[in-house]
């Protein structure tokens, strides 16, 4: 068996053509045979890509080969299988889209980066805010106990937020953090342009801090969302471990999410492997028969009944 190895890293730096950069990257990640996501913008470089160890190795090495990239961090993991069926690179206005009213430059100014164990110290004294940079639905699943999780759809929602939360957030020391340190990149520097003067945020992220064999985890309550199919990854690896999410059908925890098999709702919901083939991947019964009646069921659905048959004996309830 080959031993895989999964490669988190992003750099903010200037790319004057990302799209030749992109065209170029391209065939590098071809010829080793790698599979994953990659962003390329004139801001800089987001990639999670997987392959075999040797390959992946010699990813790292070309890349750093590009002065640009001389100090790229990569956060590893070890896996039974690349969690990606193919290669994807984009060219995008942004590595990480948030959309503030004026350029922000995280390679100029950003928080302070602290380490797992600096920032496992911080987050219990009194003047100190944690503050989840990431989405509802990510936190929903896990977060540092404490933290204020923002009540946001996507990443782009987060200056609004700043905005309407600057009285609570005056007069603190802010912490961040994220699923690899990325965003808070953005987040803390568009905290600094606001007017914050004491902000930080977690180095390498919750990726890094779950892989500290000093700190374990600890303070992490139930799991990490991952944008790959693992759905979610375990980060506290103490006895503190525990699941916070709930499935919506059971009741019962669960560590992952899935979209409604109903394409036309596909709406991201908390769901247990249990149900999630006892409910065919539909969120409620409403989502079930539309999809049966109109033939717009993803085909990743566990649903395999004739539409007769399905409609007749689906245990789904409706919300």
């Amino acid at each position: 068996m080959l031993d895989y190895r999964l490669l988190l890293y992003y750099k903010y730096v200037q790319i004057p053509d990302p799209q030749e950069f992109a065209e170029s990257h391209l065939r590098l990640c071809e010829e080793l045979g790698l599979v994953g996501r990659i962003l390329v913008a004139t801001e800089g470089l987001n990639g999670t890509v997987s392959g075999p160890v040797l390959q992946t190795a010699a990813y790292q090495q070309a890349l750093r080969e590009d002065r640009r990239f001389t100090d790229i961090a990569f956060k590893e993991d070890v896996v039974d299988a690349p969690p990606f069926d193919r290669l994807r690179i984009r060219v995008t206005r942004e590595i990480v889209r948030f959309e503030a009213d004026a350029p922000i430059h995280p390679e100029v100014r950003t928080g302070v980066h602290i380490s797992p164990k600096a920032f496992y110290e911080m987050m219990s004294q009194d003047d100190v805010i944690v503050v989840d940079g990431r989405n509802r639905y990510e936190s929903e699943l896990g977060h540092f106990r404490g933290a204020l999780l923002p009540d946001v759809e996507t990443f782009r929602d987060f200056p609004a937020w700043v905005n309407a939360h600057q009285e609570e957030l005056a007069g603190k020391k802010i912490l961040t953090y994220c699923t690899g340190g990325i965003r808070c990149e953005k987040l803390s520097a568009y905290l600094l342009d606001r007017g914050f003067s004491d902000v930080y945020q977690l180095d390498g992220g919750i990726v890094q801090y779950s892989q500290d064999p000093a700190i374990r985890g600890r303070g992490f309550e139930g799991r990490c969302y991952v944008f790959d199919e693992r759905m979610s990854i375990r980060v506290n690896h103490t006895e503190e471990d525990v699941l916070i999410a709930k499935c919506e059908h059971c009741g019962e925890p669960t560590d992952a999410h899935i979209n409604c098999a109903y394409l036309d709702c596909h709406r991201r919901h908390l769901c247990c492997r249990t149900c999630h083939e006892r409910y065919a991947g539909f969120c409620s019964d409403t989502c079930a028969r539309e999809a049966v009646e109109r033939h717009r069921v993803d085909p990743r659905s566990t649903l395999i009944m004739e539409r007769e048959e399905y409609l007749a004996t689906s245990p789904i309830r409706a919300y």
